[in-house]
Protein backbone atom coordinates (compact mmCIF):
# COMPACT_ATOMS: atom_id res chain seq x y z
CA UNK A 1 0.00 0.00 0.00
CA UNK A 2 1.19 3.62 -0.80
CA UNK A 3 1.34 6.18 1.72
CA UNK A 4 -1.34 8.53 2.69
CA UNK A 5 -1.79 11.12 0.63
CA UNK A 6 -0.10 14.78 2.51
CA UNK A 7 -2.62 17.63 2.15
CA UNK A 8 -0.82 20.86 1.78
CA UNK A 9 -3.60 23.12 0.19
CA UNK A 10 -5.10 24.62 3.27
CA UNK A 11 -5.18 27.78 2.15
CA UNK A 12 -7.23 27.09 -1.17
CA UNK A 13 -9.77 25.13 1.62
CA UNK A 14 -9.85 23.17 4.74
CA UNK A 15 -11.49 19.63 6.05
CA UNK A 16 -14.72 20.63 7.84
CA UNK A 17 -13.41 20.13 11.50
CA UNK A 18 -15.53 17.08 13.08
CA UNK A 19 -16.74 19.10 16.30
CA UNK A 20 -18.04 21.66 13.22
CA UNK A 21 -19.61 19.08 11.79
CA UNK A 22 -21.32 18.07 14.88
CA UNK A 23 -22.91 21.21 15.64
CA UNK A 24 -24.40 21.95 12.45
CA UNK A 25 -25.77 18.42 11.61
CA UNK A 26 -29.02 18.82 13.91
CA UNK A 27 -29.89 21.97 12.00
CA UNK A 28 -30.07 19.75 8.80
CA UNK A 29 -32.39 17.69 10.06
CA UNK A 30 -35.02 17.81 12.85
CA UNK A 31 -34.19 21.53 13.78
CA UNK A 32 -34.91 22.61 10.22
CA UNK A 33 -37.06 25.89 10.85
CA UNK A 34 -37.06 29.24 9.03
CA UNK A 35 -35.57 31.82 11.73
CA UNK A 36 -38.15 34.09 10.39
CA UNK A 37 -41.15 31.91 11.73
CA UNK A 38 -42.68 32.54 15.20
CA UNK A 39 -43.00 29.10 16.05
CA UNK A 40 -40.89 26.89 18.82
CA UNK A 41 -38.99 25.63 15.67
CA UNK A 42 -38.72 28.96 14.01
CA UNK A 43 -37.47 30.69 17.16
CA UNK A 44 -35.03 27.29 18.13
CA UNK A 45 -33.80 28.33 14.50
CA UNK A 46 -33.23 32.14 15.07
CA UNK A 47 -31.49 31.46 18.63
CA UNK A 48 -28.89 29.08 16.86
CA UNK A 49 -28.20 32.12 14.10
CA UNK A 50 -27.63 34.54 16.41
CA UNK A 51 -25.71 32.51 18.89
CA UNK A 52 -22.88 32.06 15.99
CA UNK A 53 -23.03 36.00 15.45
CA UNK A 54 -21.72 36.31 18.83
CA UNK A 55 -19.21 33.19 18.03
CA UNK A 56 -17.83 35.12 14.86
CA UNK A 57 -18.52 38.34 16.67
CA UNK A 58 -15.88 37.59 19.59
CA UNK A 59 -13.31 35.98 17.36
CA UNK A 60 -12.19 39.63 15.28
CA UNK A 61 -13.12 41.81 19.01
CA UNK A 62 -16.89 42.85 17.11
CA UNK A 63 -19.89 43.17 18.71
CA UNK A 64 -22.42 40.67 17.83
CA UNK A 65 -24.88 43.52 15.37
CA UNK A 66 -21.59 44.25 13.31
CA UNK A 67 -21.57 40.77 11.91
CA UNK A 68 -23.77 40.07 8.60
CA UNK A 69 -23.54 36.43 7.37
CA UNK A 70 -23.19 35.87 3.34
CA UNK A 71 -22.38 33.26 1.56
CA UNK A 72 -18.55 33.46 1.58
CA UNK A 73 -15.08 35.92 1.52
CA UNK A 74 -16.56 37.13 -2.27
CA UNK A 75 -20.09 38.45 -1.73
CA UNK A 76 -18.72 39.68 1.61
CA UNK A 77 -16.16 41.85 -0.37
CA UNK A 78 -18.36 42.46 -2.77
CA UNK A 79 -20.59 44.03 -0.10
CA UNK A 80 -18.43 46.33 1.13
CA UNK A 81 -16.38 47.72 -1.85
CA UNK A 82 -19.22 48.23 -4.25
CA UNK A 83 -21.65 49.05 -1.07
CA UNK A 84 -19.43 51.90 -0.51
CA UNK A 85 -18.74 52.82 -3.99
CA UNK A 86 -22.80 52.80 -4.61
CA UNK A 87 -23.03 54.91 -1.49
CA UNK A 88 -20.31 57.77 -2.45
CA UNK A 89 -21.11 61.07 -4.34
CA UNK A 90 -18.75 62.81 -3.90
CA UNK A 91 -15.47 60.73 -3.70
CA UNK A 92 -14.53 58.70 -6.90
CA UNK A 93 -11.11 56.99 -5.82
CA UNK A 94 -10.93 53.21 -4.47
CA UNK A 95 -7.14 52.42 -3.49
CA UNK A 96 -5.83 49.08 -3.40
CA UNK A 97 -2.54 47.22 -3.86
CA UNK A 98 -1.30 45.33 -6.85
CA UNK A 99 -1.36 42.06 -5.00
CA UNK A 100 -5.00 41.52 -3.95
CA UNK A 101 -7.56 38.01 -4.31
CA UNK A 102 -9.22 38.28 -7.22
CA UNK A 103 -12.87 38.83 -5.13
CA UNK A 104 -11.05 41.91 -4.28
CA UNK A 105 -9.58 42.89 -7.87
CA UNK A 106 -12.65 42.21 -9.56
CA UNK A 107 -15.09 44.37 -7.73
CA UNK A 108 -12.18 46.89 -8.42
CA UNK A 109 -12.01 46.11 -12.50
CA UNK A 110 -15.98 46.26 -12.35
CA UNK A 111 -16.12 49.61 -10.61
CA UNK A 112 -13.59 51.00 -12.80
CA UNK A 113 -16.27 50.43 -15.80
CA UNK A 114 -18.32 52.59 -13.99
CA UNK A 115 -15.87 55.39 -14.24
CA UNK A 116 -14.33 55.10 -10.66
CA UNK A 117 -10.56 55.58 -10.49
CA UNK A 118 -8.41 52.60 -9.28
CA UNK A 119 -4.86 53.39 -8.03
CA UNK A 120 -3.42 50.14 -7.01
CA UNK A 121 -0.20 50.24 -4.57
CA UNK A 122 3.08 48.01 -5.59
CA UNK A 123 4.11 45.95 -3.16
CA UNK A 124 7.71 45.78 -1.74
CA UNK A 125 9.77 42.69 -3.23
CA UNK A 126 9.18 40.95 0.02
CA UNK A 127 5.64 41.25 -0.58
CA UNK A 128 4.89 43.56 2.10
CA UNK A 129 3.03 46.83 1.42
CA UNK A 130 4.49 49.89 2.56
CA UNK A 131 2.23 52.41 4.28
CA UNK A 132 4.30 55.32 3.04
CA UNK A 133 3.30 54.48 -0.84
CA UNK A 134 -0.48 54.57 0.63
CA UNK A 135 -0.11 58.14 2.19
CA UNK A 136 0.98 58.98 -1.02
CA UNK A 137 -2.13 57.62 -3.01
CA UNK A 138 -4.80 58.14 -0.28
CA UNK A 139 -6.27 62.17 -0.43
CA UNK A 140 -9.74 63.86 0.05
CA UNK A 141 -11.04 62.14 -3.06
CA UNK A 142 -10.55 58.26 -1.59
CA UNK A 143 -13.50 56.85 -0.79
CA UNK A 144 -12.49 53.70 0.23
CA UNK A 145 -8.69 51.89 0.71
CA UNK A 146 -9.23 48.16 0.54
CA UNK A 147 -6.45 45.76 1.33
CA UNK A 148 -5.88 41.80 2.03
CA UNK A 149 -4.85 40.96 4.98
CA UNK A 150 -2.84 38.24 4.73
CA UNK A 151 -1.85 37.47 0.93
CA UNK A 152 -3.16 34.52 0.05
CA UNK A 153 -0.50 32.96 -2.22
CA UNK A 154 2.63 33.91 -0.74
CA UNK A 155 1.22 34.29 3.07
CA UNK A 156 2.84 37.71 4.12
CA UNK A 157 0.97 39.63 6.67
CA UNK A 158 -0.20 43.30 5.83
CA UNK A 159 0.12 46.60 7.58
CA UNK A 160 -3.73 47.23 7.60
CA UNK A 161 -3.49 49.28 11.00
CA UNK A 162 -0.99 51.67 9.53
CA UNK A 163 -2.89 51.76 6.08
CA UNK A 164 -6.30 52.23 8.38
CA UNK A 165 -4.49 54.97 10.11
CA UNK A 166 -3.97 57.18 6.96
CA UNK A 167 -7.05 56.57 5.30
CA UNK A 168 -8.83 57.78 8.44
CA UNK A 169 -6.74 61.28 8.24
CA UNK A 170 -8.38 62.09 4.86
CA UNK A 171 -12.14 60.40 5.85
CA UNK A 172 -11.70 57.34 3.71
CA UNK A 173 -13.38 53.75 4.24
CA UNK A 174 -11.31 50.87 4.96
CA UNK A 175 -11.87 47.13 3.66
CA UNK A 176 -9.51 44.35 4.68
CA UNK A 177 -9.95 40.69 3.16
CA UNK A 178 -9.17 38.51 6.35
CA UNK A 179 -10.13 35.09 4.35
CA UNK A 180 -6.73 33.50 4.60
CA UNK A 181 -5.65 35.26 8.00
CA UNK A 182 -8.59 34.54 10.75
CA UNK A 183 -8.21 31.12 12.24
CA UNK A 184 -3.85 31.50 11.37
CA UNK A 185 -3.23 34.34 13.22
CA UNK A 186 -4.87 36.48 16.14
CA UNK A 187 -7.24 39.05 14.38
CA UNK A 188 -9.05 42.38 16.39
CA UNK A 189 -11.17 44.74 13.74
CA UNK A 190 -10.71 47.55 16.67
CA UNK A 191 -6.94 47.42 16.59
CA UNK A 192 -7.03 47.32 12.50
CA UNK A 193 -8.84 49.90 12.40
CA UNK A 194 -11.24 48.91 9.32
CA UNK A 195 -14.58 49.71 8.37
CA UNK A 196 -15.61 45.85 6.74
CA UNK A 197 -13.63 42.71 7.00
CA UNK A 198 -14.35 39.54 4.96
CA UNK A 199 -14.45 36.18 6.52
CA UNK A 200 -14.72 33.15 3.94
CA UNK A 201 -15.77 29.57 6.42
CA UNK A 202 -14.05 27.02 4.20
CA UNK A 203 -11.08 29.17 5.19
CA UNK A 204 -11.45 27.73 8.88
CA UNK A 205 -12.56 24.09 8.66
CA UNK A 206 -16.80 25.20 8.18
CA UNK A 207 -18.00 24.45 4.74
CA UNK A 208 -17.78 25.98 1.88
CA UNK A 209 -20.97 28.42 1.01
CA UNK A 210 -20.48 30.50 4.49
CA UNK A 211 -18.87 33.61 5.52
CA UNK A 212 -19.41 36.99 6.90
CA UNK A 213 -19.25 40.08 6.83
CA UNK A 214 -17.90 42.75 9.73
CA UNK A 215 -19.38 45.99 9.50
CA UNK A 216 -18.77 48.16 11.91
CA UNK A 217 -21.75 50.32 13.76
CA UNK A 218 -21.99 53.12 11.99
CA UNK A 219 -20.74 52.38 8.58
CA UNK A 220 -23.49 51.64 6.69
CA UNK A 221 -23.77 50.57 3.10
CA UNK A 222 -26.54 50.26 0.65
CA UNK A 223 -27.64 46.53 0.00
CA UNK A 224 -26.33 44.77 -3.22
CA UNK A 225 -29.88 42.67 -2.49
CA UNK A 226 -32.83 43.43 -1.41
CA UNK A 227 -35.71 41.01 -0.37
CA UNK A 228 -37.71 40.62 3.00
CA UNK A 229 -35.07 42.54 5.26
CA UNK A 230 -32.87 39.47 6.83
CA UNK A 231 -29.28 40.26 8.66
CA UNK A 232 -30.92 43.74 9.32
CA UNK A 233 -31.47 44.07 5.07
CA UNK A 234 -27.81 43.77 4.36
CA UNK A 235 -28.28 40.46 3.26
CA UNK A 236 -31.89 39.38 2.72
CA UNK A 237 -32.55 35.98 1.93
CA UNK A 238 -33.72 33.12 4.51
CA UNK A 239 -30.61 32.42 6.56
CA UNK A 240 -28.72 29.31 5.55
CA UNK A 241 -28.85 28.10 9.17
CA UNK A 242 -26.52 25.26 9.30
CA UNK A 243 -23.83 26.55 8.01
CA UNK A 244 -23.63 29.76 9.74
CA UNK A 245 -24.09 27.52 12.64
CA UNK A 246 -21.15 25.75 11.11
CA UNK A 247 -19.17 29.07 11.07
CA UNK A 248 -19.42 29.81 14.56
CA UNK A 249 -18.44 26.74 15.96
CA UNK A 250 -15.45 26.97 13.34
CA UNK A 251 -14.67 30.71 14.76
CA UNK A 252 -15.03 29.55 18.51
CA UNK A 253 -12.65 26.83 18.49
CA UNK A 254 -10.75 28.84 16.46
CA UNK A 255 -10.23 31.53 19.02
CA UNK A 256 -9.44 28.66 21.43
CA UNK A 257 -6.95 27.69 19.54
CA UNK A 258 -4.57 30.13 17.44
CA UNK A 259 -2.08 31.07 19.13
CA UNK A 260 -0.99 27.14 20.17
CA UNK A 261 -1.64 26.64 16.26
CA UNK A 262 0.24 29.34 15.09
CA UNK A 263 3.51 28.19 17.08
CA UNK A 264 2.93 24.58 15.99
CA UNK A 265 2.51 25.06 12.07
CA UNK A 266 5.18 27.94 12.41
CA UNK A 267 7.31 25.12 13.53
CA UNK A 268 6.61 22.37 11.21
CA UNK A 269 6.95 25.22 8.00
CA UNK A 270 10.08 26.18 9.04
CA UNK A 271 11.03 22.28 9.36
CA UNK A 272 9.65 21.67 5.87
CA UNK A 273 11.65 24.49 4.21
CA UNK A 274 14.68 23.44 5.95
CA UNK A 275 14.42 19.94 4.39
CA UNK A 276 13.63 21.56 1.26
CA UNK A 277 16.78 23.90 1.37
CA UNK A 278 18.89 20.80 2.17
CA UNK A 279 17.65 18.30 -0.72
CA UNK A 280 16.79 21.24 -3.60
CA UNK A 281 20.29 23.46 -4.20
CA UNK A 282 18.93 26.88 -5.25
CA UNK A 283 15.19 26.81 -4.16
CA UNK A 284 13.78 30.41 -3.23
CA UNK A 285 11.10 30.96 -0.29
CA UNK A 286 9.06 34.21 -1.82
CA UNK A 287 8.41 36.64 0.97
CA UNK A 288 11.66 35.61 3.38
CA UNK A 289 12.13 37.99 6.24
CA UNK A 290 9.08 39.51 6.14
CA UNK A 291 5.56 38.27 8.66
CA UNK A 292 4.46 35.94 6.74
CA UNK A 293 1.55 33.37 8.25
CA UNK A 294 2.62 30.40 10.00
CA UNK A 295 1.11 27.87 8.01
CA UNK A 296 2.48 29.29 4.67
CA UNK A 297 5.39 28.27 2.08
CA UNK A 298 5.58 29.62 -1.26
CA UNK A 299 8.70 28.47 -2.67
CA UNK A 300 10.26 28.52 -6.38
CA UNK A 301 12.10 25.28 -7.53
CA UNK A 302 14.81 25.90 -9.44
CA UNK A 303 14.56 24.99 -13.49
CA UNK A 304 11.19 23.10 -13.50
CA UNK A 305 7.82 23.67 -13.78
CA UNK A 306 5.77 23.97 -10.61
CA UNK A 307 3.21 22.60 -11.75
CA UNK A 308 4.90 19.71 -13.37
CA UNK A 309 6.58 19.36 -10.36
CA UNK A 310 3.04 18.78 -8.68
CA UNK A 311 1.87 16.50 -11.24
CA UNK A 312 5.29 14.52 -10.97
CA UNK A 313 4.66 14.18 -6.85
CA UNK A 314 3.43 10.48 -5.99
CA UNK A 315 1.50 12.10 -2.47
CA UNK A 316 1.29 15.61 -2.07
CA UNK A 317 -1.48 17.64 -2.94
CA UNK A 318 -0.65 21.52 -3.21
CA UNK A 319 -0.78 24.35 -5.70
CA UNK A 320 1.14 26.82 -7.75
CA UNK A 321 0.30 30.30 -8.28
CA UNK A 322 0.26 29.98 -12.36
CA UNK A 323 -2.53 30.03 -14.83
CA UNK A 324 -1.96 27.21 -17.13
CA UNK A 325 -3.84 27.17 -20.37
CA UNK A 326 -3.94 24.19 -22.98
CA UNK A 327 -0.90 25.27 -24.78
CA UNK A 328 1.18 27.42 -22.34
CA UNK A 329 1.45 28.27 -18.99
CA UNK A 330 1.45 31.76 -17.22
CA UNK A 331 3.21 33.28 -14.06
CA UNK A 332 1.53 34.33 -10.91
CA UNK A 333 0.32 37.97 -11.28
CA UNK A 334 1.33 37.62 -7.93
CA UNK A 335 5.04 36.82 -7.95
CA UNK A 336 5.99 39.14 -11.30
CA UNK A 337 4.43 42.06 -8.94
CA UNK A 338 7.44 41.33 -6.73
CA UNK A 339 9.22 41.70 -9.48
CA UNK A 340 10.38 38.13 -9.59
CA UNK A 341 11.09 36.86 -13.46
CA UNK A 342 8.40 35.11 -15.25
CA UNK A 343 10.70 31.93 -15.74
CA UNK A 344 11.48 31.85 -11.78
CA UNK A 345 7.96 32.45 -11.18
CA UNK A 346 7.08 29.44 -13.05
CA UNK A 347 8.39 27.28 -10.45
CA UNK A 348 5.95 28.33 -7.40
CA UNK A 349 4.76 26.08 -5.36
CA UNK A 350 2.55 27.24 -2.38
CA UNK A 351 2.38 24.61 0.91
CA UNK A 352 0.13 25.38 2.88
CA UNK A 353 -0.10 23.46 6.17
CA UNK A 354 -3.52 22.66 8.85
CA UNK A 355 -4.07 21.24 11.73
CA UNK A 356 -3.78 17.34 10.17
CA UNK A 357 -0.37 18.38 9.40
CA UNK A 358 2.20 16.16 11.53
CA UNK A 359 5.90 15.78 11.41
CA UNK A 360 5.89 12.93 9.46
CA UNK A 361 3.54 14.73 6.94
CA UNK A 362 6.08 16.94 6.57
CA UNK A 363 8.96 14.64 6.26
CA UNK A 364 7.23 12.89 3.86
CA UNK A 365 6.07 15.66 1.78
CA UNK A 366 9.97 17.13 1.50
CA UNK A 367 11.39 13.90 0.39
CA UNK A 368 8.47 13.96 -2.30
CA UNK A 369 8.92 17.30 -3.54
CA UNK A 370 12.57 16.56 -3.49
CA UNK A 371 12.63 13.37 -5.49
CA UNK A 372 10.12 15.13 -8.46
CA UNK A 373 12.69 17.97 -8.59
CA UNK A 374 15.70 15.85 -9.01
CA UNK A 375 13.94 13.98 -12.25
CA UNK A 376 12.79 16.98 -14.01
CA UNK A 377 16.01 18.70 -12.89
CA UNK A 378 17.53 15.90 -14.60
CA UNK A 379 15.90 15.51 -17.82
CA UNK A 380 15.83 19.66 -18.14
CA UNK A 381 19.67 19.65 -18.18
CA UNK A 382 19.79 16.51 -20.49
CA UNK A 383 17.57 18.17 -23.15
CA UNK A 384 19.67 21.00 -23.61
Amino acid sequence: MGMRPVYLDHNATTPVDPEVFDAMLPFLRTEFGNPSSAHALGRRAHEAVERARGEVAAAIGADADEIVFTSGGTEASNLAIRGVAKAERRRHKIVTSAIEHPATEACCALLAGEGMEILRVPPEKNGRLDPARFARAVDETTALVTIIHAQNEIGTIQPVAEIAAIARKQGARVHADAAQSLGKIALNVRALGVDFLSIAGHKLYAPKGVGALYLRRGAELPPLLVGAGQEAGQRPGTENVAFIVALGAACRITAAKVREERERLAALAGQLFAALKLKVPGIVLVGEGAERLPNTLNVLFPQVSGRRLLERCTNVLASTGSACHADREDPSAILTALGIPADAALGAVRLSLGRGTAREDVEAAAADLAAAWRALAANATASV
